[in-house]
């Protein structure tokens, strides 16, 4: 079975899938490596990564300031979340990682979804 890392992006400020955010994976250990950004769906979900998946450690960036400008909400200048970067490490790499976000234009949670 080969690994994959999958993302949904729920906005509580508005009760659903945070569709068109755009996400960016990258690994950052041991051979750092970038990957193509993608915009997330309709119901804000996204496959980031579905093969070559290593041991090591990843960073998944969110543009929530642009995504949170698009769709109407307020945002200062500067935003208060410009980007959210989640690090994370990749002990199995024929698992399944998939990194949710909860968000709003001020404040995030994340966790280690099934």
């Amino acid at each position: 079975m080969a690994g994959k890392v999958t993302t949904h992006a729920l906005d509580t400020a508005l009760g659903g899938g945070a569709g068109g955010l755009t996400a960016s994976l990258a690994r950052l250990s041991p051979e750092p490596e970038a990957y193509p950004p993608v915009a997330l769906d309709a119901g804000g979900r996204a496959t980031l990564l579905s093969e070559g998946l290593v041991k090591g450690v990843y960073a998944l960036t969110f543009a929530v300031a642009a995504y949170h400008r698009a769709v109407g909400a307020p945002v200062t200048d500067p935003p208060f979340l410009d980007e959210v970067t989640i690090r994370f490490g990749v002990a199995e790499p024929d698992s399944h990682y998939h990194v949710p976000l909860l968000l709003s234009p001020y404040g995030y949670s994340t966790y280690r979804g099934g």
